[in-house]
């Protein structure tokens, strides 16, 4: 029992929570925004715990669209399903039962933000077939990663207005950004199998792109503060994420794919300084 818990753990990627945090922070923005830095606390606990469930069925549905795949790639081939720890069947009750939690926690909001919801779930079940497809399977994540602002909106205003949809799209930039890094990690072993990817795409200009959408970003958030009236900590929140990025550039300078790997888990530091400054400018 104790062994299967542990490879659940890993196939949900519960001991891994660095994309709980890329998913949380943009929700948590729009939480703040939206309700004007005073968020029902109700809905920030539904919000949080759902971000945790998705993600984590989100792993899920990756996971079984890439069994074949992971085993081919050095940084996946021991997750559950590539090794067989786990089979099919107990996966797609382990994805069952997280939609499931997840959906009895969203019908405590409003019928607005339920309906956004099953756009969330779609979005996340086509995320792991974009990269059979496309080289651009990392705009796909923006969108995916992204969702939860109109559902916060939807949830504390029962409304979308254009200032929920232009932090939308500053959002979308940011998981471009990072996992381009992520790809960088996992081009060699990409290729061979034949797996697209921004990475790959964007080949030997990926560092020289990568900067142009941390730079967009800023400006995105610069005119996204700006729409919310936010003040000064805010400015300076963005001012650091600036030098969060020159760091990430530094560490991929050589495309190392462990340095490339530091640099999307670095994002982390980014979502969090961001969502500092959209608060503490609401005490400024």
């Amino acid at each position: 029992m104790r062994t299967k818990i542990k490879n659940i753990i890993s196939l949900t990627r519960l001991n891994k929570p660095i994309g709980i945090f890329l998913l949380l922070w943009p929700t948590l923005w729009a939480l703040w925004l939206a309700a004007e830095g005073k968020p029902d606390l109700k809905i920030v606990f539904i919000f949080v715990v759902g971000v945790v469930l998705m993600r984590s069925a989100g792993c899920v549905m990756n996971d079984i669209a890439d069994r074949d795949r992971d085993r081919h790639v050095s940084r996946t081939r021991e997750r559950p399903l590539a090794l067989k720890k786990i089979n099919i069947k107990t996966a797609i009750y382990v994805l069952c039962g997280l939609l499931f939690a997840s959906f009895y926690l969203v019908l405590k909001l409003n019928s607005f933000t339920t309906f956004l919801s099953f756009v969330g779930i779609f979005l996340a079940a086509i995320y792991p077939l974009l990269k059979r497809v496309t080289h651009l399977p990392q705009l796909g994540l923006g969108v995916a990663f992204s969702w939860g602002i109109p559902m916060a909106f939807a949830a504390e205003q029962n409304a979308l207005p254009f200032s929920c949809w232009m932090l939308f799209l500053t959002s979308m930039v940011w998981p471009v950004i990072y996992d381009t890094f992520y790809a960088m990690a996992d081009r060699a072993d990409d290729k061979k199998i034949g797996v697209k990817s921004s990475a790959i795409l964007f080949g030997k200009y990926d560092r020289l792109i990568i900067a142009l959408l941390q730079i967009l970003f800023l400006i995105l958030f610069v005119v996204t503060g700006k729409i919310f009236s936010l003040q000064w900590p805010f400015y300076l929140s963005l001012i650091i994420a600036g030098i969060f990025f020159i760091y990430q550039q530094w560490l991929v300078k050589e495309r190392d794919p462990k340095k490339c790997f530091d640099a999307f888990i670095n994002n982390h530091w980014v979502g969090l300084v961001i969502f500092i400054g959209i608060a503490s400018s609401y005490f400024a």
